[in-house]
């Protein structure tokens, strides 16, 4: 289980606590532990809000469990096992590079090298860590910053990137080499042609 700070005590804010009924209502009743992580997901979300550092701390767990009336120890494991909710804050630009094999294989090192760069230089901007797959792999290497995807890069990209946030600038989402979704690079390679027209006039 990894680190977790003790906070002061937490409560859901207004804004966060008027959510709360239709999220638990989205599961049939006995059944409310499965809004553990939504609504762990708003906790997270309000520490950003409120304090500018998105994380989870044990406090706000633990009025999760009794709001669901669960064992406070289940949404520790919950919190805990996904990358997805920190247990200690982290920096308003938080890097999660993916180190899967398709990554790896196309250069996730290099986008690796310049996250923790970032973060050595200005630490008090951008925070980083190594994740599982991001479900991005045929975009390799893949580059979540906050909630945002950034696809398509190498270290050289990376750096660019990181500056611009570092600036104040909002980069492009998706792939940094101007592929469209997940298209090949260069565009299509097949199906120049409008085969749906060809279809139309081959029936008629």
């Amino acid at each position: 289980m990894s680190e977790m700070i003790v906070s002061e005590p937490f409560s859901f804010d207004e804004t966060s606590a008027a959510a709360i009924p239709a999220i638990i209502g989205r599961y049939p009743p006995g059944k409310q532990a499965s809004a553990v992580m939504p609504l762990l997901d708003l906790a997270q979300r309000q520490m950003a809000r409120l304090t500018g550092h998105a994380w989870v701390p044990r406090a706000a767990m633990d009025v999760i469990a009794d709001r669901l009336t669960m064992p406070r120890i289940r949404v520790y494991e919950v919190a805990t096992f996904y990358t997805m909710f920190h247990t200690k804050p982290v920096q308003k630009f938080h890097l999660q590079v993916c180190t899967t094999t398709p990554c790896w294989l196309r250069g996730s090192d290099a986008v690796m090298d310049a996250c923790r760069h970032a973060v050595a230089a200005h630490g008090d901007v951008f925070s980083t860590e190594e994740v599982e797959c991001l479900g991005a792999c045929v975009n390799a290497p893949v580059l979540q910053v906050n909630d945002d995807y950034y696809e398509d890069l190498d270290g050289i990209r990376t750096e660019a990137l990181l500056e611009a946030f570092r600036r104040g600038d909002a980069p492009p989402l998706g792939s940094t080499v101007g592929r469209q979704n997940s298209a090949p690079e260069g565009g299509r390679t097949t199906l120049f042609a409008d085969v749906t027209k060809q279809d139309s006039g081959a029936e008629s």
